[in-house]
């Protein structure tokens, strides 16, 4: 190794936002595709269509009547977990486009409690029985709160690699 080359965990902190940044896009996109998998025909398509149900309701209770429908088809999740996946990855790509020079996030608590505070309260207010929500309010309040967490963690991420890189430069300098 060089003295001018970045060690090993520089490397892989900064591959580790982006490899999040594409899977949370990838993700979302197959959330979408998935239904009109399913009713495609093609059994490979079909068996792979399953695979995701069969995931996502490991970590989704994908209710019928709290999901959206595509082609007919409910969707993998439901609607509030739809809205985290699709802000999630609008979020994880927008930390990753938008600054150049990555900066750890401040008040990271804060934005996250604010962020879910839309979610919490629909939540609290649909199981305390005093309102009922339809797919759309439960996947608009969830979008803050997917937005604002992966942008935290990729800006997270990419400032501590950024970081790194820069205290590694002035050790080998040192040198």
């Amino acid at each position: 190794m060089s003295a001018r080359q970045p060690p090993y965990n520089v490397y892989v902190q900064r591959s580790l936002a982006a490899i999040l940044a594409i899977g949370a896009l990838s993700w979302s996109a197959t959330l979408f595709v998935a239904p009109f998998a399913l009713t495609s025909g093609n059994p490979r398509l079909v068996a792979a269509a399953a695979a995701v149900y069969g995931g996502a309701g490991l970590i989704c209770h994908q209710r019928a009547e709290r999901s959206f429908h595509l082609a007919g088809v409910q969707q993998p999740v439901c609607a509030r977990c739809a809205g985290l996946y699709v802000s999630g990855a609008v979020g994880a790509l927008a930390a990753w486009i938008v600054w150049r020079h990555p900066r750890a996030p401040r008040r990271t608590r804060s934005v996250l409690v604010l962020a879910a505070a839309p979610t919490a309260l629909t939540v609290v207010l649909e199981f305390a029985g005093l309102v009922h929500p339809s797919n759309t309010v439960r996947a608009m309040c969830a979008l803050p709160l997917g937005g604002a967490a992966a942008w935290v963690f990729i800006r997270s991420l990419r400032a501590e690699a950024a970081e790194a890189r820069r205290f590694e430069g002035a050790r080998w300098d040192a040198l």
